[in-house]
């Protein structure tokens, strides 16, 4: 048993939605969160900047002895997740490769869409993460900037949004996918309208609930699963002075947010 915290973070909030899904199947564990809220967002950065952020938030994290890391954002995952396995004596894993996996197993006619940020899909993350499993399957992706606006507004139902999320996703099915990977942590609190607005014939997959079961097998695999007495704290850290956490938090998070601490990373 091993009651160090897991280490999760983000660009901002969007990450929570991740940590909501962790949170359903490790309910046990200690947590610090950390939102980059700051520098937010990622997804219009060149990977290379992203990359030294992450390096920053994970020396942070670090220095809180964090058993496990999870990369809950899909920008750094694709910036950054081979260079940290590689650095870190600790597990570390993304929210990208649990998506593909399981893109792959569901895909029929092999054919995949992705709705990502605009760096993840300029990275190819997934269509690599995919190809690693099965070459033959085609990717097809779209970056969709205007539906993380929506989310962050609060915006997560209404005409305007199922207006802009057909017109990201009409592509794709035009394509004839029968699978869609929702690449970014924000789509999540808007999974009833894509898979709504994608038909029937598509599965909608969620990084975000992919991700949480992997962390529960990392825990297992390697003994790292907390002792499961006295209750589990939850940290939240943010870089930001005047963010939107407690309001934006609890609506990604599920549940209420009652303190953050501000840091400067800089220091």
């Amino acid at each position: 048993m091993d009651n160090r915290p897991i280490g999760v973070f983000d660009s901002g909030l969007g990450g929570l939605t991740v940590l909501r899904e962790i949170l359903k199947v490790v309910p046990n564990e200690n947590i610090i969160y950390f939102g980059d809220t700051a520098r937010v967002p990622y997804g219009p950065r060149k990977l290379e900047e992203v990359r030294e952020f992450v390096f920053s938030i994970t020396h942070f994290l670090s220095q809180k002895d964090v058993k496990l890391m999870v990369i809950a954002c899909n920008t750094s995952t694709a910036a950054a997740l081979d260079a940290l396995q590689a650095r870190l004596p600790i597990p570390v894993i993304g929210v990208i490769e649990p998506g593909a996996r399981t893109a792959v197993g569901h895909t029929a006619n092999r054919r995949v869409g992705v709705m990502a940020t605009r760096g993840t899909v300029e990275s190819r993350a997934y269509d690599k993460a995919i190809s690693k499993i099965d070459r033959g399957i085609k990717v097809y992706s779209v970056a969709a900037p205007k539906l993380v606006e929506y989310v962050e507004k609060g915006q997560l139902c209404g005409q305007a949004l199922d207006g802009s999320i057909y017109d990201y996703i009409e592509p794709l099915l035009a394509k004839k996918i029968d699978v869609l990977i929702m690449g970014c942590t924000h789509f999540p609190l808007i999974e009833g309208r894509i898979a709504h607005l994608s038909g029937d014939n598509v599965k909608v997959i969620s990084s975000a609930v992919e991700t949480a079961r992997d962390v529960k097998n990392i825990l297992t695999k390697e003994g790292i699963a907390a002792s499961g007495t006295g209750k589990p704290f939850r940290i939240f850290y943010e870089t930001g002075k005047a963010s939107h956490f407690y309001r934006v938090g609890k609506m990604f998070l599920g549940e209420e947010i009652t303190d953050v601490v501000s840091i400067d990373l800089a220091m």
